[in-house]
Protein backbone atom coordinates (compact mmCIF):
# COMPACT_ATOMS: atom_id res chain seq x y z
CA UNK A 1 0.00 0.00 0.00
CA UNK A 2 1.11 3.53 -0.76
CA UNK A 3 2.30 5.11 2.82
CA UNK A 4 0.94 8.34 2.16
CA UNK A 5 -2.46 6.30 2.17
CA UNK A 6 -1.28 3.64 5.39
CA UNK A 7 -4.12 4.65 8.43
CA UNK A 8 -2.73 5.67 11.32
CA UNK A 9 -3.38 2.72 14.17
CA UNK A 10 -6.31 4.12 15.68
CA UNK A 11 -8.18 4.01 11.85
CA UNK A 12 -7.37 0.37 11.29
CA UNK A 13 -10.71 -0.83 13.75
CA UNK A 14 -13.16 1.57 11.70
CA UNK A 15 -12.00 0.28 8.38
CA UNK A 16 -12.25 -2.90 9.64
CA UNK A 17 -15.56 -2.35 10.74
CA UNK A 18 -16.69 -0.87 7.77
CA UNK A 19 -15.51 -4.44 5.74
CA UNK A 20 -17.58 -6.17 8.30
CA UNK A 21 -20.65 -4.06 7.76
CA UNK A 22 -20.61 -3.99 4.01
CA UNK A 23 -20.12 -8.16 4.11
CA UNK A 24 -23.15 -7.93 6.25
CA UNK A 25 -24.53 -5.55 3.34
CA UNK A 26 -23.80 -7.81 0.62
CA UNK A 27 -24.71 -10.90 2.40
CA UNK A 28 -27.97 -9.81 3.11
CA UNK A 29 -28.51 -9.00 -0.53
CA UNK A 30 -27.55 -12.36 -1.73
CA UNK A 31 -29.42 -13.99 0.96
CA UNK A 32 -32.62 -12.16 0.28
CA UNK A 33 -32.41 -13.41 -3.58
CA UNK A 34 -31.59 -17.19 -2.24
CA UNK A 35 -34.53 -17.08 0.36
CA UNK A 36 -36.95 -15.37 -2.15
CA UNK A 37 -36.53 -17.84 -4.88
CA UNK A 38 -36.35 -20.47 -2.13
CA UNK A 39 -39.87 -19.20 -0.64
CA UNK A 40 -41.38 -18.65 -4.21
CA UNK A 41 -41.05 -21.88 -5.40
CA UNK A 42 -41.63 -23.69 -2.10
CA UNK A 43 -45.27 -21.25 -1.79
CA UNK A 44 -45.91 -23.00 -4.97
CA UNK A 45 -47.16 -26.19 -3.87
CA UNK A 46 -49.31 -24.70 -1.36
CA UNK A 47 -47.82 -26.33 1.56
CA UNK A 48 -49.26 -25.36 5.39
CA UNK A 49 -48.55 -21.68 6.07
CA UNK A 50 -46.54 -22.79 9.22
CA UNK A 51 -43.67 -24.17 6.74
CA UNK A 52 -42.72 -20.94 5.21
CA UNK A 53 -42.57 -19.04 8.54
CA UNK A 54 -39.08 -19.41 8.89
CA UNK A 55 -38.10 -18.29 5.01
CA UNK A 56 -41.00 -15.74 5.06
CA UNK A 57 -39.43 -14.51 8.24
CA UNK A 58 -35.65 -14.04 6.59
CA UNK A 59 -37.15 -12.62 3.53
CA UNK A 60 -38.30 -9.38 5.63
CA UNK A 61 -35.09 -9.56 8.18
CA UNK A 62 -32.72 -9.90 4.71
CA UNK A 63 -34.91 -7.13 3.09
CA UNK A 64 -34.34 -4.82 5.91
CA UNK A 65 -31.00 -6.03 6.92
CA UNK A 66 -29.42 -5.03 3.80
CA UNK A 67 -30.75 -1.32 3.87
CA UNK A 68 -29.86 -1.06 7.57
CA UNK A 69 -25.86 -2.58 7.12
CA UNK A 70 -25.45 -0.56 3.87
CA UNK A 71 -26.62 2.72 5.67
CA UNK A 72 -23.90 1.92 8.50
CA UNK A 73 -21.27 0.51 6.76
CA UNK A 74 -21.12 4.26 4.57
CA UNK A 75 -21.55 5.85 7.71
CA UNK A 76 -18.75 4.65 9.25
CA UNK A 77 -16.55 3.65 6.00
CA UNK A 78 -16.61 7.32 4.59
CA UNK A 79 -16.11 8.38 8.50
CA UNK A 80 -13.09 6.50 8.49
CA UNK A 81 -11.85 6.68 5.01
CA UNK A 82 -12.47 10.96 5.72
CA UNK A 83 -10.10 10.32 8.61
CA UNK A 84 -7.11 8.85 6.41
CA UNK A 85 -7.41 11.56 4.30
CA UNK A 86 -7.14 13.94 6.73
CA UNK A 87 -4.08 12.19 8.26
CA UNK A 88 -2.35 12.36 5.03
CA UNK A 89 -3.49 15.95 4.49
CA UNK A 90 -1.72 16.63 7.53
CA UNK A 91 1.71 14.35 6.69
CA UNK A 92 1.69 16.17 3.43
CA UNK A 93 1.13 19.63 4.27
CA UNK A 94 3.79 19.49 7.43
CA UNK A 95 6.14 18.00 4.33
CA UNK A 96 5.77 21.31 1.99
CA UNK A 97 5.86 23.42 4.97
CA UNK A 98 9.38 22.22 5.30
CA UNK A 99 10.02 22.60 1.44
CA UNK A 100 8.18 26.30 1.26
CA UNK A 101 8.85 28.79 -0.60
CA UNK A 102 8.25 26.38 -3.15
CA UNK A 103 8.88 27.59 -6.72
CA UNK A 104 9.48 24.74 -8.78
CA UNK A 105 5.47 23.92 -9.18
CA UNK A 106 2.62 25.91 -11.42
CA UNK A 107 0.20 27.14 -9.06
CA UNK A 108 -2.64 25.41 -10.79
CA UNK A 109 -1.15 22.00 -10.85
CA UNK A 110 0.28 22.26 -7.33
CA UNK A 111 -3.07 23.07 -5.88
CA UNK A 112 -4.47 20.40 -7.90
CA UNK A 113 -1.79 18.03 -6.05
CA UNK A 114 -2.99 19.19 -2.82
CA UNK A 115 -6.31 18.64 -3.45
CA UNK A 116 -7.34 16.20 -6.25
CA UNK A 117 -4.52 13.99 -5.89
CA UNK A 118 -4.41 13.76 -2.18
CA UNK A 119 -8.32 12.65 -2.77
CA UNK A 120 -7.49 9.84 -4.14
CA UNK A 121 -7.06 8.19 -1.07
CA UNK A 122 -11.06 8.46 -0.60
CA UNK A 123 -11.18 6.84 -3.83
CA UNK A 124 -8.64 3.82 -2.68
CA UNK A 125 -10.12 3.15 0.30
CA UNK A 126 -14.08 3.37 -0.61
CA UNK A 127 -14.30 2.43 -4.17
CA UNK A 128 -11.08 0.11 -4.09
CA UNK A 129 -9.87 -1.68 -1.21
CA UNK A 130 -13.03 -1.82 0.44
CA UNK A 131 -15.45 -3.31 -2.53
CA UNK A 132 -12.78 -5.55 -3.82
CA UNK A 133 -12.43 -7.16 -0.05
CA UNK A 134 -16.47 -7.05 0.19
CA UNK A 135 -16.44 -8.78 -3.00
CA UNK A 136 -13.97 -11.52 -2.48
CA UNK A 137 -15.50 -12.32 1.50
CA UNK A 138 -19.01 -12.57 0.01
CA UNK A 139 -18.91 -14.13 -3.17
CA UNK A 140 -16.69 -16.86 -1.53
CA UNK A 141 -19.39 -17.26 0.75
CA UNK A 142 -21.78 -17.43 -1.50
CA UNK A 143 -19.65 -20.45 -3.69
CA UNK A 144 -19.17 -22.22 -0.36
CA UNK A 145 -22.99 -22.37 -0.40
CA UNK A 146 -23.91 -23.62 -3.90
CA UNK A 147 -20.78 -26.25 -3.24
CA UNK A 148 -23.04 -27.30 -0.64
CA UNK A 149 -26.41 -27.78 -2.65
CA UNK A 150 -24.62 -28.87 -5.64
CA UNK A 151 -20.81 -29.35 -6.34
CA UNK A 152 -20.74 -29.25 -9.70
CA UNK A 153 -23.00 -25.95 -9.63
CA UNK A 154 -20.84 -24.48 -7.05
CA UNK A 155 -17.78 -25.04 -9.25
CA UNK A 156 -18.93 -23.96 -11.84
CA UNK A 157 -20.39 -20.64 -10.47
CA UNK A 158 -16.57 -20.19 -9.12
CA UNK A 159 -14.91 -20.85 -11.99
CA UNK A 160 -16.94 -17.78 -13.41
CA UNK A 161 -16.21 -15.45 -9.99
CA UNK A 162 -12.69 -16.75 -10.96
CA UNK A 163 -12.59 -14.76 -14.15
CA UNK A 164 -14.71 -11.67 -12.89
CA UNK A 165 -12.64 -11.37 -10.60
CA UNK A 166 -9.16 -11.68 -12.19
CA UNK A 167 -9.29 -11.54 -16.01
CA UNK A 168 -12.48 -9.03 -16.08
CA UNK A 169 -10.21 -6.47 -13.58
CA UNK A 170 -7.01 -7.32 -15.26
CA UNK A 171 -8.44 -6.53 -18.94
CA UNK A 172 -10.23 -3.57 -18.08
CA UNK A 173 -6.92 -1.79 -16.57
CA UNK A 174 -5.21 -3.11 -19.43
CA UNK A 175 -7.67 -1.43 -21.61
CA UNK A 176 -8.08 1.86 -19.49
CA UNK A 177 -4.37 1.70 -18.35
CA UNK A 178 -3.00 5.00 -20.73
CA UNK A 179 -6.07 6.79 -20.20
CA UNK A 180 -6.07 6.61 -16.44
CA UNK A 181 -2.45 6.98 -15.96
CA UNK A 182 -2.51 10.17 -17.98
CA UNK A 183 -5.70 11.73 -16.35
CA UNK A 184 -4.36 13.11 -13.27
CA UNK A 185 -1.54 14.86 -15.39
CA UNK A 186 -3.89 15.81 -17.53
CA UNK A 187 -5.96 17.18 -14.84
CA UNK A 188 -3.36 19.34 -13.72
CA UNK A 189 -2.50 20.58 -16.05
CA UNK A 190 -6.13 21.71 -16.88
CA UNK A 191 -6.14 23.45 -13.19
CA UNK A 192 -3.12 24.72 -14.09
CA UNK A 193 -3.58 26.64 -17.36
CA UNK A 194 -7.37 28.04 -16.12
CA UNK A 195 -5.65 29.57 -12.91
CA UNK A 196 -2.90 30.94 -15.26
CA UNK A 197 -5.50 32.74 -17.48
CA UNK A 198 -7.03 33.64 -14.91
CA UNK A 199 -4.50 35.68 -13.22
CA UNK A 200 -3.27 36.87 -16.69
CA UNK A 201 -6.71 37.88 -18.01
CA UNK A 202 -5.77 41.65 -18.26
CA UNK A 203 -2.66 41.11 -20.02
CA UNK A 204 -4.18 39.11 -22.20
CA UNK A 205 -6.99 41.35 -23.64
CA UNK A 206 -4.80 44.22 -23.24
CA UNK A 207 -2.39 42.02 -26.00
CA UNK A 208 -5.21 40.55 -28.11
CA UNK A 209 -4.29 37.27 -27.19
CA UNK A 210 -8.04 35.83 -25.94
CA UNK A 211 -7.83 33.61 -29.11
CA UNK A 212 -4.44 32.13 -28.66
CA UNK A 213 -5.20 31.64 -24.81
CA UNK A 214 -8.81 29.80 -25.22
CA UNK A 215 -7.22 27.30 -28.07
CA UNK A 216 -4.52 26.26 -25.98
CA UNK A 217 -7.02 25.92 -23.47
CA UNK A 218 -9.16 24.24 -25.36
CA UNK A 219 -6.51 21.67 -26.70
CA UNK A 220 -5.65 21.03 -23.11
CA UNK A 221 -9.50 19.88 -21.90
CA UNK A 222 -9.85 18.16 -25.03
CA UNK A 223 -6.54 16.14 -24.33
CA UNK A 224 -8.08 15.52 -20.78
CA UNK A 225 -11.39 14.55 -22.44
CA UNK A 226 -10.50 12.44 -24.84
CA UNK A 227 -8.32 10.35 -21.70
CA UNK A 228 -11.70 10.43 -20.02
CA UNK A 229 -13.88 9.20 -22.91
CA UNK A 230 -11.41 6.05 -23.10
CA UNK A 231 -11.33 5.55 -19.55
CA UNK A 232 -15.36 5.45 -19.66
CA UNK A 233 -15.11 3.00 -22.84
CA UNK A 234 -13.22 0.36 -21.03
CA UNK A 235 -15.27 0.65 -17.69
CA UNK A 236 -18.40 -0.40 -20.04
CA UNK A 237 -15.85 -2.83 -21.26
CA UNK A 238 -15.96 -4.15 -17.79
CA UNK A 239 -19.31 -4.22 -16.99
CA UNK A 240 -20.51 -5.77 -19.97
CA UNK A 241 -17.63 -8.67 -19.41
CA UNK A 242 -18.81 -9.08 -15.64
CA UNK A 243 -22.76 -9.41 -16.93
CA UNK A 244 -21.48 -12.57 -19.23
CA UNK A 245 -19.67 -13.79 -16.14
CA UNK A 246 -22.05 -13.69 -14.00
CA UNK A 247 -25.16 -14.72 -17.13
CA UNK A 248 -22.87 -17.51 -17.96
CA UNK A 249 -22.63 -18.67 -14.10
CA UNK A 250 -26.39 -18.52 -14.11
CA UNK A 251 -26.79 -20.57 -17.04
CA UNK A 252 -24.25 -23.33 -16.18
CA UNK A 253 -26.52 -23.83 -12.83
CA UNK A 254 -29.64 -24.07 -14.60
CA UNK A 255 -28.39 -26.77 -16.82
CA UNK A 256 -26.42 -28.99 -14.25
CA UNK A 257 -29.14 -28.40 -12.02
CA UNK A 258 -31.88 -30.05 -14.24
CA UNK A 259 -30.00 -33.10 -15.14
CA UNK A 260 -29.42 -33.44 -11.36
CA UNK A 261 -31.93 -35.07 -8.64
CA UNK A 262 -32.62 -32.09 -6.29
CA UNK A 263 -35.99 -30.80 -4.99
CA UNK A 264 -37.52 -27.63 -6.64
CA UNK A 265 -36.54 -25.00 -4.39
CA UNK A 266 -33.16 -26.10 -3.90
CA UNK A 267 -32.81 -25.78 -8.08
CA UNK A 268 -34.21 -22.30 -8.23
CA UNK A 269 -31.64 -21.21 -5.11
CA UNK A 270 -29.21 -22.82 -7.61
CA UNK A 271 -30.07 -20.86 -10.73
CA UNK A 272 -31.14 -17.71 -9.02
CA UNK A 273 -28.34 -16.90 -6.36
CA UNK A 274 -25.43 -16.19 -8.91
CA UNK A 275 -27.10 -13.55 -10.34
CA UNK A 276 -27.31 -11.76 -6.82
CA UNK A 277 -23.46 -11.83 -7.37
CA UNK A 278 -24.16 -9.13 -10.41
CA UNK A 279 -24.45 -6.19 -7.67
CA UNK A 280 -21.51 -8.13 -5.17
CA UNK A 281 -18.83 -7.86 -8.59
CA UNK A 282 -20.36 -4.73 -9.76
CA UNK A 283 -17.61 -2.65 -8.63
CA UNK A 284 -14.62 -4.94 -9.20
CA UNK A 285 -13.68 -4.12 -12.82
CA UNK A 286 -14.20 -0.10 -11.62
CA UNK A 287 -12.22 -0.82 -8.58
CA UNK A 288 -9.09 -2.28 -10.82
CA UNK A 289 -9.45 1.01 -13.33
CA UNK A 290 -9.29 3.50 -10.76
CA UNK A 291 -6.81 1.87 -8.94
CA UNK A 292 -4.19 2.94 -11.58
CA UNK A 293 -5.69 6.16 -11.50
CA UNK A 294 -5.25 6.44 -7.75
CA UNK A 295 -1.79 5.13 -8.36
CA UNK A 296 -0.83 7.84 -10.42
CA UNK A 297 -2.49 10.88 -8.26
CA UNK A 298 -1.10 9.41 -5.36
CA UNK A 299 2.59 9.30 -7.42
CA UNK A 300 2.60 12.80 -8.27
CA UNK A 301 1.68 13.63 -4.66
CA UNK A 302 4.86 11.42 -3.42
CA UNK A 303 6.57 13.60 -6.13
CA UNK A 304 5.93 16.74 -4.49
CA UNK A 305 6.67 15.44 -1.18
CA UNK A 306 9.96 13.91 -2.29
CA UNK A 307 10.94 17.39 -3.28
CA UNK A 308 14.69 17.43 -2.23
CA UNK A 309 14.52 19.76 1.00
CA UNK A 310 16.35 22.79 0.28
CA UNK A 311 17.19 23.73 4.20
CA UNK A 312 17.19 20.74 6.79
CA UNK A 313 17.64 22.20 10.34
CA UNK A 314 19.94 20.77 12.77
CA UNK A 315 19.37 17.80 14.56
CA UNK A 316 20.60 19.63 18.09
CA UNK A 317 19.66 23.46 17.37
CA UNK A 318 21.63 25.91 19.31
CA UNK A 319 19.91 28.64 21.51
CA UNK A 320 19.18 31.80 19.85
CA UNK A 321 21.81 34.46 20.72
CA UNK A 322 20.79 37.61 22.21
CA UNK A 323 22.61 39.59 19.88
CA UNK A 324 21.70 40.72 16.50
CA UNK A 325 24.58 41.61 14.97
CA UNK A 326 24.63 39.77 10.90
CA UNK A 327 28.19 38.83 9.13
CA UNK A 328 28.35 37.32 5.94
CA UNK A 329 31.33 35.80 5.29
CA UNK A 330 32.99 33.82 1.46
CA UNK A 331 29.05 32.99 0.88
CA UNK A 332 28.55 30.56 -2.31
CA UNK A 333 25.39 29.89 -2.79
CA UNK A 334 23.63 28.68 -5.74
CA UNK A 335 20.78 26.79 -7.43
CA UNK A 336 21.40 23.47 -9.51
CA UNK A 337 25.27 23.67 -10.73
CA UNK A 338 25.50 27.79 -10.62
CA UNK A 339 26.48 29.86 -8.45
CA UNK A 340 24.76 32.89 -7.90
CA UNK A 341 26.79 33.94 -5.05
CA UNK A 342 30.49 33.44 -4.97
CA UNK A 343 32.65 34.56 -2.05
CA UNK A 344 30.44 37.25 -0.61
CA UNK A 345 30.99 39.21 2.75
CA UNK A 346 29.14 41.98 4.81
CA UNK A 347 29.59 43.12 7.84
CA UNK A 348 25.67 44.20 9.40
CA UNK A 349 25.79 45.39 12.65
CA UNK A 350 23.11 45.83 14.68
CA UNK A 351 20.99 48.74 13.83
CA UNK A 352 22.53 49.36 10.65
CA UNK A 353 21.73 49.88 7.15
CA UNK A 354 22.51 48.16 4.30
CA UNK A 355 22.23 48.58 0.73
CA UNK A 356 22.99 45.89 -1.61
CA UNK A 357 22.74 46.63 -5.24
CA UNK A 358 22.98 44.97 -8.59
CA UNK A 359 21.45 44.50 -11.74
CA UNK A 360 18.72 41.15 -12.02
CA UNK A 361 19.92 38.13 -11.62
CA UNK A 362 23.13 39.38 -9.59
CA UNK A 363 21.77 37.47 -6.59
CA UNK A 364 19.94 39.48 -4.42
CA UNK A 365 16.49 37.75 -3.99
CA UNK A 366 18.83 34.40 -3.29
CA UNK A 367 20.98 36.66 -0.21
CA UNK A 368 17.41 37.23 1.08
CA UNK A 369 16.53 33.78 0.97
CA UNK A 370 19.95 32.66 2.54
CA UNK A 371 19.30 35.18 5.17
CA UNK A 372 15.73 34.11 6.69
CA UNK A 373 16.80 29.99 6.30
CA UNK A 374 14.80 29.55 2.88
CA UNK A 375 18.07 28.29 1.03
CA UNK A 376 21.36 26.43 2.55
CA UNK A 377 24.41 28.06 1.58
CA UNK A 378 27.18 25.64 -0.34
CA UNK A 379 29.96 27.27 1.34
CA UNK A 380 31.07 30.44 3.81
CA UNK A 381 28.60 31.33 6.53
CA UNK A 382 26.17 33.99 8.11
CA UNK A 383 26.51 34.47 11.63
CA UNK A 384 24.38 36.00 14.11
CA UNK A 385 25.70 37.34 16.84
CA UNK A 386 28.73 34.93 15.59
CA UNK A 387 26.42 31.99 15.99
CA UNK A 388 26.03 29.83 12.24
CA UNK A 389 22.89 29.92 11.17
CA UNK A 390 23.10 26.63 10.07
CA UNK A 391 23.02 26.01 13.81
CA UNK A 392 19.37 27.62 14.45
CA UNK A 393 16.21 26.17 13.49
CA UNK A 394 14.81 28.16 10.50
CA UNK A 395 11.50 29.12 12.20
CA UNK A 396 14.09 30.56 15.10
CA UNK A 397 16.31 32.49 12.58
CA UNK A 398 13.01 34.00 11.27
CA UNK A 399 11.81 35.23 14.90
CA UNK A 400 14.54 37.31 14.56
CA UNK A 401 14.85 38.50 10.29
CA UNK A 402 11.63 39.49 8.03
CA UNK A 403 10.89 39.76 4.87
CA UNK A 404 8.94 42.19 2.35
CA UNK A 405 9.52 41.65 -1.31
CA UNK A 406 8.10 42.87 -4.28
CA UNK A 407 5.53 40.74 -4.56
CA UNK A 408 4.47 40.52 -0.56
CA UNK A 409 1.05 38.34 -0.51
CA UNK A 410 -2.36 40.91 0.39
CA UNK A 411 -4.82 38.52 1.31
CA UNK A 412 -8.39 38.91 0.06
CA UNK A 413 -9.66 39.99 3.04
CA UNK A 414 -10.38 42.97 5.59
CA UNK A 415 -7.09 44.99 6.45
CA UNK A 416 -7.23 44.09 9.90
CA UNK A 417 -7.05 40.56 9.14
CA UNK A 418 -4.26 40.84 6.97
CA UNK A 419 -2.57 42.83 9.79
CA UNK A 420 -3.75 40.04 12.59
CA UNK A 421 -1.96 37.43 10.05
CA UNK A 422 1.76 38.93 11.85
CA UNK A 423 0.13 38.92 15.34
CA UNK A 424 -3.06 37.30 16.23
CA UNK A 425 -4.99 39.04 19.13
CA UNK A 426 -3.15 42.23 18.93
CA UNK A 427 -5.74 45.07 20.10
CA UNK A 428 -6.81 47.79 17.30
CA UNK A 429 -4.72 50.42 18.90
CA UNK A 430 -1.65 48.33 18.06
CA UNK A 431 -2.91 48.32 14.87
CA UNK A 432 -3.47 51.65 14.28
CA UNK A 433 0.46 51.80 14.99
CA UNK A 434 1.62 50.08 12.61
CA UNK A 435 -0.13 51.56 9.78
CA UNK A 436 0.42 54.91 10.85
CA UNK A 437 4.13 53.86 11.50
CA UNK A 438 3.72 52.70 7.64
CA UNK A 439 2.22 56.08 6.26
CA UNK A 440 -0.74 54.13 5.62
CA UNK A 441 -3.06 55.04 8.96
CA UNK A 442 -4.34 58.54 7.75
CA UNK A 443 -5.64 56.48 4.11
CA UNK A 444 -7.04 53.97 6.52
CA UNK A 445 -9.06 56.02 8.70
CA UNK A 446 -10.59 57.89 6.08
CA UNK A 447 -11.93 54.78 4.25
CA UNK A 448 -15.83 54.03 4.87
CA UNK A 449 -15.25 50.61 6.65
CA UNK A 450 -11.89 51.54 8.25
CA UNK A 451 -9.88 48.63 9.23
CA UNK A 452 -12.66 46.06 8.20
CA UNK A 453 -12.28 47.11 4.29
CA UNK A 454 -11.60 44.63 2.13
CA UNK A 455 -8.66 44.69 -0.26
CA UNK A 456 -9.64 42.33 -2.34
CA UNK A 457 -7.69 39.18 -4.31
CA UNK A 458 -3.54 39.93 -4.09
CA UNK A 459 -5.19 43.78 -2.73
CA UNK A 460 -6.59 44.57 -5.79
CA UNK A 461 -8.58 47.12 -4.79
CA UNK A 462 -5.35 49.44 -3.31
CA UNK A 463 -2.77 50.63 -5.13
CA UNK A 464 0.60 49.65 -5.67
CA UNK A 465 2.16 51.85 -3.24
CA UNK A 466 -0.98 51.41 -0.40
CA UNK A 467 -0.37 47.34 -0.83
CA UNK A 468 4.07 47.77 -0.15
CA UNK A 469 2.37 50.21 2.54
CA UNK A 470 0.07 47.62 4.02
CA UNK A 471 2.68 44.66 3.73
CA UNK A 472 5.13 46.59 5.44
CA UNK A 473 2.85 47.23 8.53
CA UNK A 474 2.07 43.71 9.21
CA UNK A 475 6.48 43.60 9.04
CA UNK A 476 5.99 45.88 11.98
CA UNK A 477 3.74 44.48 13.58
CA UNK A 478 5.78 41.24 13.71
CA UNK A 479 8.48 43.21 15.32
CA UNK A 480 11.83 41.21 13.53
CA UNK A 481 14.91 43.31 14.53
CA UNK A 482 16.31 42.88 11.18
CA UNK A 483 13.96 43.65 8.13
CA UNK A 484 15.08 42.39 4.58
CA UNK A 485 13.04 44.62 2.07
CA UNK A 486 13.82 42.92 -1.56
CA UNK A 487 12.88 45.72 -4.19
CA UNK A 488 9.95 46.66 -2.31
CA UNK A 489 10.24 50.00 -5.22
CA UNK A 490 10.10 47.37 -8.04
CA UNK A 491 6.61 48.36 -9.64
CA UNK A 492 5.98 51.89 -8.21
CA UNK A 493 7.33 55.31 -9.93
CA UNK A 494 10.25 56.92 -8.96
CA UNK A 495 8.24 59.61 -6.78
CA UNK A 496 6.63 57.03 -4.80
CA UNK A 497 9.27 54.78 -4.72
CA UNK A 498 11.24 57.56 -3.04
CA UNK A 499 8.83 58.39 -0.31
CA UNK A 500 7.99 54.86 0.31
CA UNK A 501 12.01 54.22 1.03
CA UNK A 502 12.37 57.37 3.22
CA UNK A 503 8.97 56.34 5.08
CA UNK A 504 10.41 52.75 5.29
CA UNK A 505 13.74 53.52 7.10
CA UNK A 506 12.38 55.76 9.43
CA UNK A 507 9.65 53.50 10.50
CA UNK A 508 12.17 50.90 10.82
CA UNK A 509 13.71 52.85 14.15
CA UNK A 510 16.42 50.92 15.78
CA UNK A 511 16.40 47.86 13.35
CA UNK A 512 19.03 46.50 10.51
CA UNK A 513 17.46 47.18 7.40
CA UNK A 514 18.54 45.50 4.68
CA UNK A 515 17.69 47.00 1.84
CA UNK A 516 18.08 44.86 -1.53
CA UNK A 517 17.41 46.97 -5.01
CA UNK A 518 18.88 47.73 -8.14
CA UNK A 519 17.67 51.43 -7.80
CA UNK A 520 20.08 52.82 -5.33
CA UNK A 521 19.36 56.03 -6.34
CA UNK A 522 15.80 56.33 -4.74
CA UNK A 523 17.59 55.90 -1.10
CA UNK A 524 16.94 59.07 1.04
CA UNK A 525 20.24 60.72 0.87
CA UNK A 526 20.37 61.75 4.55
CA UNK A 527 19.84 57.66 5.66
CA UNK A 528 23.21 56.50 6.55
CA UNK A 529 23.95 53.51 4.97
CA UNK A 530 26.70 50.57 3.23
CA UNK A 531 26.69 50.07 -0.20
CA UNK A 532 27.43 47.30 -1.73
CA UNK A 533 27.21 46.42 -5.29
CA UNK A 534 26.89 42.76 -6.53
CA UNK A 535 28.04 41.33 -9.74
Amino acid sequence: MNELARPQRGMVWRLVLALVLGVAAAGSAVALLATSAWLITAASAQPPVLLLMVPIVAVRAFGVGRGVFRYVERLVGHDAAYRVLGETRARVTGRLEKLAPLKSQRQGDLLARLVLDVDAVLDLWLRVLLPVAVAAVTATATVALLVLLLPAAGVAVALAVLIACTVVPWLTARTAEHAERSIAGARGDVAATTTETLLTAADVLAYDAVETVLDDFTRRDAHLAAAERRSAWSTGLGSALLVVCVGGASIAALVLGSTANIAGAVFAVLVLTPLALADVLGGIPAAAQLALRVRASLARVEELVDTPQPVTDPRDPLPLPPGRDLQVNLLRVGYDDTDVLDGLTVDMPAGSRVVITGASGSGKSTLAAVLLRFLEPRGGEVLLDGVDLSSLEGDQVRTVVGLLTQESHVFDTSIRENLLLAKPGVSDLQLWKALYRARLGVFVENLPDGLDTMVGEHGARLSGGERQRLAFARLLLADRDVLVLDEPTEHLDEETGRALLADLFAAAGDRTVVLLTHRPELVPPHVPRQLVCLT
